[in-house]
Order: structure tokens, then C-alpha cells, then sequence
């Protein structure tokens, strides 16, 4: 087996000298000036050790991998009843399209697209206010990283308030069907500060670990969320994280994983390990490019994919 140290090392100096990075998302104006030549990566592994190589300690911003918190706890507050409200299957379309909201009644097809993640950001508000939500959710990121350093970035916030008018779109049109209980803007408040959640890959590998060992905090001991429901939460992640790539993604990757606009990528190797990547270019469809790369490079190193070496 080879020496996970020595895979990260070897994996981050070909993604350093990488010339194709693929492009920031400069449509998030405090996003546009993130250096793309930046990557960090981190591993935990289950017997609790660490692995970091690149910029691993510098902060980003997690967007849409803060969608995968924001789950757990609806799923904590409602359990199955959320399914009623959201969907569990991929969408095909971009991140951020309206277009099958029309046809399916304001559903959301998942809980990763942005439609779905504002529906899942209304129920973790239902009975707070904006003020408290958002405190809720940044409490447990630092709980599960066992890190109270972790921050809202007030400026990426600030920008997404500013410029997030196709999800104003999307939320005034669920609303329209009953599918928000709350004001638009005020469940938009508190998903334009999840989605900007500052955190560096150690961080962000040491709050996703629970997913890769049975829904336990083996920091902590404290469960979190039963091993039925990590196997379901790492099911959605797997067929729905990474938009309409992320078919690609598991094919080329082969573990759950939720990427967001930031360049990050939460990746989970049920059993063995919690994975974090960061790199700012994204392709296509949203995706981090080089993340998704160095990803495909430690799975088939370590022999990590789910469907086998």
C-alpha cells in the first residue's frame, strides 16, 4: 500500500505545475480574485490521523459544500418528512437552472442544487430567526471540526446578497408553490452566510469525517447521525454532489463527494477516510478541476474508490 504522505505530496506538485486550471467564479464578485494557482489538500483517516499537503491551513470559501451540513440538520429536525419537500434524484441541469421547477410543482430534484438547498436552509430556519439559523449552522461546523476559529466571510456574504438574483428567482418561485414557509429573503438571508462559510481543507476534512465512520465524531465520540442515515447522506452525495458532472465524477472517482463554486471539494471513503481538496478553477459545469483530478489520483493510489481498486 502506498504511503498516503508520499500520495499527497506527489499529487500536489503536478497540480501546482498544472496550466489548464480551469477558471474562478468570477460571477461572485469576492470570488473573482481568489489566486487560481492556490491547492491545498487533507486526509483524516478513521484512526484519527492527519495528512496535508499544499495550502491545506488557507482559508476558502465552502459555498455549496456547506449544503451537506445544512442536510444533516434538517434531517435532524424533520427526518424523512424532508423528502416530501425535495427530491433524492440527480438533475441533469446546471446548479442554479429554474427550469424543473415548473414542470415538477416546485419541487427541487435534490438537496444539492441550489433550488434544494434553499428549501433544506427554510427548514433549518423554521422556529429561529435568520440571526439564530446562521449561528446554528456555524456552531456545528466548529463542533464537528472541533474548531471554534471557523468564520463566515461578511464579504462573500455581502457579495452574494448583492448578486444572487437567479436564487432570489428560484426562492420567490418555490414560494409561489408552498414550498417555503418562510419569506424569501429571509431564508436567502441565512443560505447567502452558510454558503459563506470560510474554512481550510483540515478543517473541512475533520467536519466531514463523521460521514466516513458511521455517522460517529471519533474526535468526540458524540453520534451524530445514525449509520443509517450517513449511508443515505453519502448516497445522495455520491449520485447528486457534483450537479449534472456528477455522473463524471463518480465514474472517474468513485466516492461521495459535494463540490462547491469556491473550488472545494468534500470527498468521503466510507470506513477509511474524510477527504478535502481546494483548488479555485472550475470546469464546466462548476466543478474544481483540479480537484476533481487530485481526487481521482488519491482514490486510484489508495485503492479508495466504492466500487472497488
Amino acid at each position: 500500500m502506498p504511503i498516503l504522505q508520499d500520495v499527497l505530496e506527489e499529487i500536489t506538485d503536478a497540480m501546482r505545475r498544472a496550466e489548464d486550471r480551469g477558471r474562478v467564479a468570477d460571477y461572485i464578485p469576492q470570488l473573482a480574485g481568489v489566486d487560481p494557482a492556490r491547492f491545498g489538500i487533507a486526509v483524516v483517516t478513521g484512526d484519527g490521523a492527519m495528512h496535508c499537503a499544499g495550502d491545506a491551513e488557507e482559508t476558502f470559501s465552502i459555498q455549496s459544500i456547506s449544503k451537506v451540513f445544512t442536510l444533516t440538520m434538517a434531517l435532524g429536525r424533520i427526518g424523512d418528512g424532508l423528502w416530501r419537500r425535495v427530491g433524492r434524484e440527480p438533475s441533469g441541469n446546471a446548479f442554479n437552472s429554474i427550469v424543473q421547477l415548473e414542470r415538477e410543482d416546485g419541487i427541487p430534484r435534490n438537496p444539492f442544487i441550489n433550488a434544494g438547498a434553499i428549501v433544506v436552509t427554510d427548514v433549518v430556519l423554521s422556529g429561529h430567526e435568520p440571526r439564530e439559523a446562521i449561528g446554528a449552522i456555524l456552531h456545528f461546523l466548529r463542533f464537528l471540526a472541533e474548531d471554534d476559529s471557523i468564520i463566515i466571510d461578511k464579504a462573500v456574504a455581502r457579495s452574494e446578497t448583492l448578486t444572487g438574483y437567479r436564487n432570489v428567482a428560484l426562492a420567490n418561485y418555490m414560494k409561489s408553490f408552498g414550498n417555503l414557509n418562510h419569506e424569501p429573503e429571509r431564508t436567502l438571508g441565512v443560505y447567502f452566510h452558510q454558503c459563506a462559510i470560510a474554512m481550510s481543507c483540515r478543517q473541512l476534512a475533520l467536519a466531514g469525517r463523521f460521514l466516513a465512520t458511521g455517522g460517529r465524531n471519533p474526535g468526540t465520540g458524540f453520534r451524530v447521525v445514525s449509520p443509517e442515515r450517513a449511508k443515505r447522506i453519502n448516497a445522495v452525495m455520491l449520485t447528486c454532489g457534483h450537479y449534472d458532472g456528477s455522473g463524471d465524477f463518480a465514474y472517474h472517482v468513485g466516492i461521495p463527494a459535494k463540490s462547491g463554486v469556491g473550488g472545494g471539494i468534500l470527498g468521503v471513503v466510507p470506513g477509511k477516510a474524510s477527504i478535502a481538496v481546494w483548488s479555485p478553477g472550475l470546469n464546466a459545469v462548476g466543478n474544481s478541476q483540479l480537484g476533481a483530478l487530485a481526487m481521482e489520483r488519491l482514490t486510484r493510489a489508495m485503492g479508495w474508490s466504492v466500487f472497488g481498486p
